[in-house]
């Protein structure tokens, strides 16, 4: 191509009307620190902050006509579905958009995608796809008969009847408690989504409900049924777009498709000019806390499953406390616990940072429970998505005892100890009674420290608290009814309050991480434990795999490649999945 036809062609996408096209087929760039593989996924994918800033500056621009919504599989959870629903409902209050998908579900669930599509004006669906808005299905596995055959043994203690993630390897039947809460939780989320799709659609909740129960339903009954607009292919959309949208140049109606990130990349002051102009800026601080929760470094997860390490994360929300441009602190978790220790740490830094007069804003993403939920109830505000599962709080502890697997396979183990208690957790024997009258009393003193600070955080007596508590988990819309959180909403709504509550305008601030995470910045070798960048740990790898640590260590793994993890004291070990 001259350069002659590239700048006529410059030329006439000028005078075409913008169309922003938002492409979910391939997911979301998780929020987080620079990892190459995260880097590379951000130059394919949207990141909810570049969704939310690129629909932002879309409808204040004159040449923006419209957004037309992808997608494909969309890959993306509840909570994103919805945080995502959220964008193009606040975008469409001034500007048309359309939502266009091949199918969704293929005999699988498309909850979360039509969810998502009914925010549009407007769902297109292929004439052979299907509409599987087929409801909600929690599944339960139980291990202990599958541990009893290999000769290992699960003794666990826990806080109270609904903390139930040891039950996967103690209970040979579900619990009357897991069932209950189980069951509320499936009801909650088809509940919301019933009551979200027919006030979107304009149809009555008893009829939405209905074709739930009859789902999936086939493209023309889910038209017939006034569940979408319009049955017709790509290129039908595309031409829909071009004729209602575009403008006649040479003789053909046209649009300048552009993806919603780049448009957003490359909007107002960019680049260089726009990090210099929010340096001079009042912000907003992110902080993450995703993963894992353990004590010490965090790993950000760019080879691997991130954990949210106290130190890393304390040592973040004091470089917020330090920073005088940092206004007020949104934090993002998205964790399901682990350590009482650890998320003790991270609460007393967001405490602090509370009472020093910033806000703290904690939103939830896909689960917030356990240790998630003890790092969270200590902001100004908790903001949680309807579908987040948040609360668990109680506790557990306890070990797999895998004398009867080594002995099966021939593995000799011997220990010696010295002090009455050196054997306490070893793998090799049971805890015997003076044992269980030690962790019980842990158990115990766990539980009430974790009752009354929930208690004291939320403002609700100790009596009204204990009820909700006893590790029972609540979707974010149970949750809120309830008092344990603020809001129903996800980032975008907890950026609004942040600001709100500093007393600043949505529009005057700069909103980035703390701290700035170059990845080069994170192997700097730290000055001094106050160093925030230096808080980041790097995981240990073996060759050996499976066989690293011995049997317990193999089974944890394999537990893990199942899709089920070893608790954590403050741990929720599932997560909901639609499909």
């Amino acid at each position: 191509m001259d350069l002659a036809t590239a700048a006529r062609d410059r030329l006439r996408r000028r005078r075409q009307p913008t169309v922003l096209e938002l492409d979910l087929s391939r997911g979301l760039v998780a929020p987080g620190a620079w990892d190459p593989r995260r880097a590379l996924r951000m130059l394919h994918a949207p990141s909810l902050r570049s969704i939310r800033e690129g629909l932002r500056a879309g409808a204040r621009d004159e040449r923006v006509a419209g957004l037309l919504v992808h997608l494909g599989d969309c890959p993306l959870s509840l909570t994103e579905a919805d945080e995502v629903g959220a964008l193009i409902a606040e975008f469409g209050a001034s500007k048309p958009t359309v939502a266009h998908t091949e199918t969704f579900g293929e005999m699988t669930s498309g909850l979360a995608a039509y969810r998502l599509a009914s925010q549009a004006q407007q769902v297109w669906l292929q004439p052979s796809g299907a509409l599987g808005l087929t409801g909600v299905a929690l599944q339960v596995v139980l291990l202990r008969g599958a541990l009893d055959k290999a000769g290992v043994e699960p003794q666990f203690g826990q806080r109270h009847e609904f903390k139930t993630a040891a039950n996967q390897f103690t209970a040979r039947e579900v619990t009357d408690a897991q069932r209950e809460m189980m069951q509320r939780i499936a009801d909650s989320v088809l509940d919301d989504t019933v009551t979200r799709v027919a006030e979107r659609r304009g149809l009555a909740v008893e009829d939405v409900r209905a074709a739930v129960d009859t789902a999936p339903l086939t493209a023309a009954r889910a038209a017939e049924l006034g569940l979408v607009d319009h049955l017709g292919y790509r290129d039908e959309v595309h031409a829909w777009v071009r004729e209602q949208w575009g403008e006649e140049v040479d003789g053909e109606r046209v649009v300048d498709l552009h993806y919603v990130h780049r448009y957003a990349r490359e909007q107002g002051a960019a680049g260089l000019v726009r990090s210099l102009t929010d340096k001079q800026r009042p912000a907003v601080g992110v902080v993450n806390v995703q993963g894992a929760i353990v004590t010490g470094p965090g790993q950000p997860g760019g080879f691997g499953q991130p954990s949210a390490g106290a130190d890393t994360v304390a040592a973040h929300l004091r470089a917020a406390a330090a920073d005088e441009q940092v206004k007020a602190v949104v934090l993002r978790v998205d964790s399901p616990g682990g350590s009482y220790v650890a998320s003790d740490t991270i609460r007393r830094e967001v405490v602090r940072l509370r009472e020093s007069g910033r806000p703290v804003v904690a939103v939830m993403g896909d689960v917030a429970a356990s240790g998630g939920y003890f790092v969270s109830m200590g902001a100004t505000e908790v903001v949680a998505g309807a579908a987040t599962l948040t609360g668990s709080i109680g506790v557990l502890a306890g070990k797999l005892v895998t004398r009867g697997l080594a002995d099966k396979i021939d593995v000799v183990r011997e220990e010696m100890t010295a002090g009455e208690r050196a054997g306490m957790f070893s793998t090799l024997r049971g805890f015997d009674d003076s044992d269980w009258a030690v962790l019980d009393a842990w158990l115990d003193e766990v539980y009430a420290d974790f009752t009354q600070k929930a208690a004291a955080d939320r403002g609700l007596p100790l009596e009204t608290l204990e009820p909700l508590a006893r590790g029972r988990v609540w979707t974010g819309a149970d949750a809120a009814e309830r008092g344990l959180v603020d809001h129903v909403g996800g980032a975008s709504l907890a950026l609004d309050r942040a600001c709100e509550l500093a007393g600043l305008g949505r529009d005057d601030v700069a909103v980035r991480a703390v701290p700035a995470s170059a990845f080069l910045a994170q192997l700097r070798p730290a000055r001094s434990s106050e160093s925030p960048r230096g808080q980041v740990g790097l995981a240990p790898t073996s060759p050996t795999g499976l066989l690293t640590g011995g049997p317990e260590a193999a089974l944890a793994r394999l537990a893990r490649l199942g899709g089920l993890q070893l608790p954590g004291v403050l741990a929720l070990p599932w997560r909901l999945t639609l499909g």
